[in-house]
Parts: structure tokens; sequence; C-alpha cells
């Protein structure tokens, strides 16, 4: 058995692992890179591998970091199945056309003003190429065990994080190799934690987080406090924010806040992405995978407008009275949001507060970083307004508790591969699990491949 790394390594985008064992060549996760320039051209670049020659792919989760490339690989002659649980094929059903649907948007409108240095400005792929890639996925329960084609085979095991996610354990009948995926976080307001995992011969875990500790305190303070001073002011609060998550776990504490009489009852709050409101009808029907009961979800779906056409979202940029704006995308780089970054970022009255992870390059690490303007379609955005982070509301473990879920195994695996995190917390997740735990690590480089040895 063979891993190469072809995604998420030195980075928190683009997880891809081809595996190889035997006659079988399957790709764990499958997404696009984000962020950077020199990251973004790896979308262009061809796969060291034809698509055509894989057995099948296997998702730890619906996220396009994870799930992005899959239009492009369909696209280029892959034809297996594309195996992942119930609910990451029902989020996969609304990212996969949006991104496809962004990609389009985003070149027309370049080509339209002439920004682009590409004549014409192209999409990566259609929202066509979105669907049809669709057609190829294969749900599996948890905990289920599928065959992969020559002796290799997997189960998905609950990961926490978003709806759907999962670990992904192959096993070829000698040695076993867990990928965690994103891991969830085991006191997390909304989503349940993940599952304990005891044993693995190979292991390959995420490290996003891995040299921070999230604040232990309520998040709803966090969110309260941020409300409130912007409403004193008559300001906007602007939350970009992903869609799958975030945004729900945003209307759940909005919810409580107003339940509880710490943001005015009446404060207009709009969710600005027609894909996060329906993924936020999913979790009434995937209820087993969260916390919240059916009253709850029903509950912060109430507290809410929900905006939909393009002329609803272009009317919210006329008002200039308190209010939140809930918008996708999460780190800024693309989607609704933008838009109203670009008629609120000026006014010292506003607030833009992010709500996750910002990998570099993208317009939320330079807002968050103090960037006095950010560009938007072409043109120089002055930002004048208040810019800051929630801090405690995170989907991804943070170092202690991968460490906490690093210590239910019984035994060392053999090698942990640490990826899915930038240079810096990947080193820090490193030194921590051999001087805490003993264990043999690496920290792969892009492109490296490991023989798994007997």
């Amino acid at each position: 058995m063979k891993i190469q790394f072809l995604g998420g390594a030195g980075t928190v985008t683009g997880s891809k692992y081809l595996v190889t064992a035997a006659r079988s060549r399957v790709l764990v996760d499958c997404g696009l890179f984000q962020g950077l320039k020199q990251l973004r051209l790896r979308n262009w670049a061809p796969l060291p591998f034809q698509p055509g020659e894989l057995s099948a792919v296997v998702l730890t989760q619906a996220h396009v970091d994870h799930s992005g490339y899959l239009p492009l690989l369909v696209k280029h002659g892959f034809r297996g199945r594309i195996h992942c649980t119930a609910a990451t094929l029902e989020l996969c059903k609304l990212l996969l056309p949006d991104s496809g649907r962004l990609q389009e948007e985003d070149a027309g409108y370049a080509n339209r003003h002439g920004f682009s240095r590409h004549q014409p400005a192209l999409p990566l792929y259609t929202e066509d190429d979105a669907k049809r890639c669709l057609r190829y996925f294969h749900t599996c329960d948890y905990d289920s065990k599928f065959d992969l084609g020559a002796g290799l085979h997997a189960h998905l095991e609950p990961a926490g994080h978003i709806l759907g996610a999962a670990f992904v354990v192959l096993t070829d009948g000698r040695k076993t190799l867990t990928f965690s995926g994103d891991l969830g976080r085991p006191d997390d307001p909304v989503m349940k934690p993940p599952r304990a995992r005891e044993q693995t011969d190979y292991l390959v875990v995420e490290s996003t987080y891995g040299n921070k500790m999230h604040p232990r305190n309520d998040p709803g303070d966090e969110l309260a406090a941020a409300v409130t001073r912007t409403i004193a002011r008559g300001g906007v609060v602007v939350v970009p924010s992903f869609a799958v998550g975030r945004a729900q776990s945003l209307l759940y504490q909005v919810h409580r806040l107003k339940a509880e009489g710490r943001i005015p009852g009446n404060l207009p709050v709009y969710l600005n992405s027609p894909m996060a409101t329906d993924v936020t009808a999913l979790y009434e029907r995937f209820s087993n995978e969260h916390r919240l009961s059916r009253d709850e979800c029903r509950a912060m779906s109430r507290s809410v407008t929900f905006i939909n056409s393009v002329e609803e979202s272009k009317h919210l940029n006329s008002l200039h009275h308190p209010m939140i704006i809930i918008a996708a995308s999460g780190m800024a780089t693309g989607g609704r949001v933008i838009h109203h970054l670009r008629a609120f970022a000026p006014d010292p009255r506003n607030l833009i507060l992010f709500s996750g992870y910002q990998a570099a390059g993208t317009r939320g690490a330079a807002m968050l970083g103090g960037a006095a303007e950010i560009r938007i379609h072409g043109q120089d955005i002055p930002v004048r307004a208040e810019v800051a982070a929630l801090s405690t509301l995170s989907a991804h473990a943070d170092s202690t508790e991968i460490l906490q879920w690093l210590g239910n195994f019984r035994r060392p695996p053999k090698r942990t591969f640490i990826t899915h995190g930038e240079p810096v917390p990947a080193d820090a997740l490193r030194h921590s699990i051999e001087r805490r735990l003993g264990w043999s690590t690496l920290v792969p480089d892009h492109g490296q491949i490991v023989d798994l040895a007997d």
C-alpha cells in the first residue's frame, strides 16, 4: 500500500490522497485549492495520474476543499464510484453546482468588465459539469463496509465537524489506513463529537488549528458583544460565512441571543445564501447527526429572513439601519458576500465579522491582517469598517482537542501523517504528538509518495 499526498500538504485546501494497493487506485477526497494564487494554479495543472485509471473516490466530507475538484475529475475521464455518506451527497448536490455556477459568473463578469488577464476568462468547470459528476455518487451508511476492488475495503465513521463528515478507514486485509478528514469538536454546541477511534496501522490527521487553542467561553457572549457595539453606533454586521455548517451555527446562536433578550428581538437578520437556506432544511432531515431538536431547528429558521433572489440581495446594500447579514463565502473569496463588502466595508460604523478559518491569500485573511483596502472585481475598496473574528465558533478541533482524540488509540500507529494545515500549525502539531505521545510522525510535502511497508 502506498499513499501520495496531492493536496492538503502544507495548506488547508485541496485535499487529495492517492492510495495504491495491489491493483486498486483510490482517491480519498478530491478538493479544490483556494487562497494563494500559486495554490489556485494547481487546480489548472494536470494530475499525476489518469482519472480513468482510478478504482474509486471516497469523500470525508462535502466542503469544496474536499470535494470541489470532482467535476473536473469526471470531465477528464473518471467513471468509477464516489463513495460518501447520505448527508455528504445531499450537501454536494448543493455545493458542487453552486461552485460551477459561481465560476461561470465570475468569468462572465471578468469578461464583461475586462479586468482579467485571460482573454477570455474561463471557468475551471461549469454548473453542468458539476451536475454530471453527481451521477457517480454512491452513498454508504456509517460503519457499513464497502468494496473498492482488488481486495481493498473501506468504511466510514462519524467525525463531527459538519453533516455527513466521516473518517475514512481503508484496509487491504493486512494493514489499516485511517483518514481523519476534518475533526469536529467534543463540545460543539450544534454537532455531535467525533467518534473515538482506538486503532489503526497508519493515520492521516488534520492540523488546521495544530498550534492554537479555541477559547472555552460561550460563543454567544462574543457574538452578543460584537452585535451590541455595532448597533449602538447605527452600523451593519456583515458575516462572511460558509454556507454549510457555520451559517447554521450562527443562526442557532442568533436564535439563542434573541430568545434570551441579549440582542433585540426585532433586529433584522438576513441569510443571503440560497444554498445555506437549503442546507438549513437538511438539519431536520439528518437530526441524528447533531444535537438540536426539531423544534430548535424550526425556531432558528424563524429568527432569520431568507434571501433568495439577486434583486433581494442587491436591495440589502441600499439599507443602512442596524441589521445582520450572513452571506457566503466564508473566506470572502466569492459569492454574494463580496457585493456586501463592497457596499459596507467603507463605512466605519459597520462591522465585518469573520466566523471561520481564513486561509492565506484570501480576502478574509487580508482584512483580518489589517488591509486598508481589498480588491473586488478589479477595483480597490477601502476598508474603514471594524474587522473582527469570532474565535469561539470554529467547527475544527484545536490542538488540545486533536491530542485528546489521538489519546483514544490503544497503541501508536506505525506512522502518523500530519496534513490539512499550513506549515506552522502542522509542524506545531508534529512536535506536540512526538513530545507528548512519542509517536512517529511526518509532515508530508506536496506530491510526496510514502510506501506503507509491513
